[in-house]
């Protein structure tokens, strides 16, 4: 490999890394200075108007209704009520590092359950990877519980975020309509500033607080997680392909706990970063190397595929394909 696109590859993959991590510390900087739904109401209003306006400015065409619907209920379930119990989770006092590895779990337990959904084989040494990586998160929380001051039930929030997540990449593979992300983002986030707005004003919590740090925290999630972590997964993903990237996506919980350290002091307990390094084994012994091989399929079922004018199922991750824009790849939009 030459020096210039080892020096890219490398500059890329850092990118993604500090951009995927900055939701979690973006939540816990937001919710210091707003209630979670003020928050949320506000980043994405704001990424809404954004990218709107980008896409009216250059890309503006006709949706079809049915695409239109499908990414709406794919935006609600992959930011609304992704991001929205995570952040909640942060306020609530559950560190952003083990909301981080939480939510990391989400591409692996959606490989291990589209053996049942998907058709696809599943491999031991997955499963394996599967069992450790969550091993590895109990002994996180229970690092956690032992000093930390949010409730125990608060935990069960990312995996809610996570169970959303997997719900809305299933549908998105099942999808009549499918979008390229350019025209999907700028759906997913009006949905969710919808939703927000809904919820916020409901509670009487619609108002921006007049500080400056709210705006810095909103200004974060926006450009930092939004549109910064979004950009250098799509980035990643056709230039290395969707092994290495999911390999990256685990390097986010580590990156979210020095980082919370450096700027609030917050020191992981022992326990949890021993839970941390056997989640990042099993995931490692799960994502890299082996990927699932596709169940066998009979030339009947592919004619009966392209008949219905799809694509025939060729064995791509049933996530985070390279050749089709997902839900999981959306996950920057709402880390």
């Amino acid at each position: 490999m030459p020096a210039s696109s080892a020096i890219g590859s490398a500059a890329l993959a850092s990118g993604l890394v500090v951009m995927w991590s900055s939701g979690f510390v973006g939540a816990e900087l937001g919710t210091r200075h707003a209630p979670v739904d003020t928050l949320l109401m506000w980043r994405f209003t704001v990424a809404a108007a954004l990218l709107g306006a980008a896409w009216l400015a250059l890309r503006r065409r006709r949706l079809p209704a049915r695409a239109v619907a499908e990414q709406s209920l794919i935006g609600v379930l992959s930011q609304g009520c992704y991001v929205g119990p995570i952040v909640w989770a942060v306020g609530l006092g559950v560190p952003s590092g083990t909301c981080a590895l939480i939510a990391a779990l989400q591409p692996l337990a959606a490989g291990a359950l589209a053996g049942r959904l998907l058709g696809e084989r599943v491999t031991a040494r997955q499963w394996w990877g599967l069992g450790v990586g969550l091993v590895g998160v109990a002994l996180v929380v229970r690092g956690d519980l032992s000093g930390a001051t949010a409730p125990a039930w608060a935990y069960a929030l990312p995996f809610a975020g996570m169970a959303a997540l997997l719900a809305a990449s299933f549908l998105e593979r099942r999808a009549r309509a499918p979008l390229s992300p350019t025209d999907a983002l700028p759906l997913h986030c009006v949905t969710s500033a919808l939703l927000f707005s809904a919820v916020a004003g409901g509670a009487g919590h619609a108002t921006a607080p007049a500080t400056g740090a709210f705006w810095v925290a909103v200004g974060w999630v926006v450009l930092l997680s939004t549109l910064g972590g979004y950009g250098f997964y799509w980035l990643s993903l056709r230039r290395d392909g969707i092994t290495r990237t999911s390999a990256l996506i685990y390097l986010t919980p580590p990156t979210t706990a020095l980082w919370t350290y450096a700027m609030w002091g917050a020191r992981p307990a022992a326990l949890g970063l021993v839970g941390m390094a056997v989640c990042v084994a099993g995931v490692a012994a799960a994502t890299l190397g082996n990927r699932p091989r596709p169940a066998p399929t009979t030339d009947t079922t592919a004619d009966t595929t392209a008949e219905a004018g799809r694509p025939a199922d060729t064995g791509a991750d049933p996530v985070t394909s390279p050749d089709r824009p997902t839900a999981t790849a959306r996950r920057a939009a709402g880390s």
